[in-house]
């Protein structure tokens, strides 16, 4: 309701407006559930707007609230977000890079892949216990380059 009073000037058709939404909703949910609930009703709502402009004819302009209608905030990440995930990712990738092979090898059949430490030992071709040893080993080893560059240390 607080978007269509802040984006349509008319009140007494806001709640025509929000039941035009649950109706799109609905009708759209059974196809396929949204990932988000928010995000899609709100633009299912800008949605209902701009079919409104283009079927009048003309509209008054007292009829539009805000210009910035059409700026709906997104739930998809800044590029500020996209760098610094970006970064992290680097960062990562070279704390794996110093791991040992073996250990690197188990870490990556466990996280990348979802292997239990039976089926990484049997990949590898070694004891389970190796394999808790291998984990164990690089866990701690990320956690002390991590920790270390967090605390402005070195490794």
């Amino acid at each position: 309701m607080g978007y269509f009073r802040r984006n349509w000037r008319n009140e007494s058709d806001a709640h025509d407006l929000v039941q035009d939404v649950y109706a799109r909703v609905c009708e759209a949910a059974q196809y396929e559930l949204p990932h988000t609930a928010r995000p899609f009703v709100f633009t299912t709502a800008r949605n209902l707007l701009i079919d409104k402009f283009r079927t009048h004819q003309v509209i008054p302009l007292e009829m539009v609230g805000d210009v910035e209608l059409f700026a709906l905030p997104s739930d998809q990440p800044s590029q500020e977000r996209n760098l610094i995930a970006r970064d992290e990712l680097r960062k990562l990738q070279s704390a794996i890079d110093k791991l040992s092979p073996r250990s690197r090898e188990a870490l990556l059949l466990k996280q990348l892949e979802g292997l239990s430490r039976r089926e990484i030992a049997a990949r590898m071709g070694i004891s389970e216990e190796t394999v808790k040893e291998y984990l164990a080993t690089a866990v701690f080893a990320l956690s002390d380059i991590f920790f270390a560059d967090a605390a402005g240390g070195k490794p």
